[in-house]
């Protein structure tokens, strides 16, 4: 990007007018600025020449210069480029200042300070529910802590509701620095950011503007709810200076069952198959979520293998059907033999005939082959 000429680094072309410039130039320093790119070295560097290209284009006796010479040009013109500097510079801080407003660098009509919530009126609550509880659905009582805005201070904190502006930030939240022709802003550190303090705190709610309330309500929990999954409860959150509230937000964790694996809404679970069952394909009775279900083995089933039982799983959320169940196989061998035991395995082998050795014919052959490598 560093050979590019100014007009390719802000994707524009040579006679482009101030407006598209301008356009182009908030576009990309949005998109590489560093607040949205922490840590990007190659985005920094970007950004950097990306404000050089709009410092020249948008000056028009620098771009005139840019135009006819080149960078080098500009640079045996340096005299020009500070007298005008300055202009450039603000013009750059409020383009910053009403591009990034939200997010570290924004300067916006504030409300009075007096009408401004000092929490967020919707909250979250993090609830635990078993297993049983997320597939079928219930109903849950919940406990919680809302705030509500103090009705002695009206929510301000301050004795008789009166507040004194900020003389750091002059009421405006945010303080702003300068560093070059970069205008960078923060929260101010003595009003946090409300643009106005108390003179006196309080007494009722000791400065922090609100009270704490306990509340009890019921939630109905959907079926096939799982873990990460939020419920909103309207109305039930915190309450404003107005009067108005938020909604609560209920956040699930799901905890595991001991038979059964969840993977979105399949459910899986191990079957333990002794190694003669397998071998004969026998039928046997396994758990599901509703019941008992029937799973008849493949003759000489392996281990790990699955049966996939359609429609057996759990019920969307959404309602988008149900998942299925799978059950995979656990091979069970024994762990030891007696001498009646090895007596029946050696007649069942005996049994099958040439069919029970299949090693020997491929060790014949590897062995006939390794012969020759000696001859």
């Amino acid at each position: 990007m560093e050979h590019l000429s100014y007009y390719e680094i802000l994707e524009v072309s040579q006679n482009a007018d101030k407006t598209t410039i301008k356009k182009a130039y908030k576009k990309m320093a949005k998109k590489y600025h560093p607040d949205k790119n922490a840590g990007d070295k190659e985005a920094e560097q970007k950004f950097k020449l990306i404000n050089e290209a709009y410092q020249c284009l948008s000056d028009d006796e620098q771009r005139s210069i840019y135009d006819r010479y080149g960078k080098e040009g500009l640079q045996s013109m340096g005299g020009a480029r500070r007298s005008h500097s300055s202009a450039g510079f603000d013009d750059l801080g409020a383009m910053f200042e009403e591009m990034f407003s939200g997010f570290g660098g924004g300067r916006t009509r504030r409300q009075n300070p007096a009408d401004m919530d000092q929490y967020p009126l919707d909250m979250n609550i993090d609830m635990y529910i078993d297993f049983n509880e997320a597939v079928f659905g219930c109903e849950k009582e919940i406990e919680y802590t809302y705030k509500k805005a103090c009705e002695v201070c009206g929510g301000t904190g301050a004795k008789d509701g009166k507040l004194t502006t900020c003389p750091q930030c002059k009421g405006q939240g945010q303080i702003y620095m300068k560093q070059g022709f970069m205008t960078f802003s923060q929260t101010c550190p003595v009003c946090n950011g409300v643009g106005s303090s108390a003179t006196d705190k309080c007494k009722e709610c000791h400065g922090k503007g609100y009270e704490e309330v306990k509340e009890k309500i019921t939630i109905s929990i959907p079926k096939g709810i799982d873990s990460g999954n939020r419920l909103r409860v309207s109305g039930k959150g915190n309450i404003g200076k107005k009067g108005n509230r938020g909604d609560l937000y209920v956040t699930f964790e799901v905890k595991p069952d001991k038979h059964f694996i969840r993977d979105d809404n399949d459910v899986y679970i191990e079957i333990p198959v002794f190694f003669t069952q397998a071998i004969k394909g026998d039928t046997l009775t396994i758990p599901s979520l509703t019941g008992e279900l029937e799973l008849k083995l493949d003759v000489g089933t392996k281990d790990k293998q699955r049966y996939v039982f359609r429609g057996e799983g759990i019920e969307d959320v959404h309602g988008h059907g149900k998942g299925d169940l799978i059950a995979v196989i656990q091979m069970q061998y024994p762990k030891k033999l007696n001498h009646e035991q090895i007596a029946l395995l050696d007649k069942l082998q005996d049994s099958f005939g040439v069919e029970s050795k299949p090693h020997e014919g491929i060790l014949d052959s590897v062995i006939d082959k390794m012969k020759n490598w000696f001859k």
